[in-house]
């Protein structure tokens, strides 16, 4: 037999409540916007299909499966958003790590430049948790949105690089490949 608390608090809001009419007319937050839409998408799928049978074969889905399709494709947006989040602290880091050459702003630097290639190079791992076994749920666009925040994150490391003069993007830095031309004759006259 479980007695109710007198501590236990039910912030769930019922019809009855003061603030549920209100709350109901606020527009739901963005995350929970893409998984309604997605579960209204998927509704609308499978009561079409409901109607329109093709030759007796009737799929039917529960809303179970629904609400887990429509997480799991929050689930790999937000993965997607992932590296946008590192992008500014690892801003910060490099930022405050100087534009001189020392241990710290070398690793630093070094993890601003490798990690977004782990990333872009393990993006089908990174989205294994959100894939479907049927194949029903869509994650290509995730997925571009991932692979384009982790080139960002390494934009952002190529420029520090610039910074710190450690890539080769001045005239100087190809000096080797320049061909000198070989004066025939030399005057001890100077020009007019």
């Amino acid at each position: 037999m479980t007695s109710k608390r007198r501590w236990s608090v039910n912030l769930n809001l019922q019809e009855n409540d003061v603030g549920y009419n209100q709350l109901k007319q606020k527009p739901s937050p963005i995350d929970m916007r893409s998984v309604q839409a997605v579960k209204k998408e998927l509704e609308q799928k499978s009561t079409y299909s409901i109607k329109h049978n093709d030759a007796g074969a009737i799929e039917k889905e529960s809303k179970q499966t629904l609400a887990i399709r429509a997480r799991k494709q929050s689930k790999a947006f937000s993965i997607a958003l992932s590296p946008g989040k590192q992008i500014a602290m690892n801003a910060f880091m490099l930022y405050m790590s100087g534009k001189n050459l020392n241990i710290f702003s070398i690793s630093i630097l070094s993890s601003a430049i490798l990690s977004p290639i782990r990333g872009i190079m393990s993006v089908s791992n990174a989205f294994r948790s959100c894939e479907d076994p049927d194949g029903k749920i869509d994650l290509t666009s995730s997925k571009a949105l991932f692979i384009l925040m982790n080139l960002a994150w390494l934009g952002v490391g190529l420029y520090k690089m610039a910074t710190m003069k450690l890539l080769p993007l001045t005239s100087a830095d190809w000096e080797r490949y320049v061909v000198w031309k070989h004066v025939m004759e030399t005057s001890s006259i100077p020009p007019v």
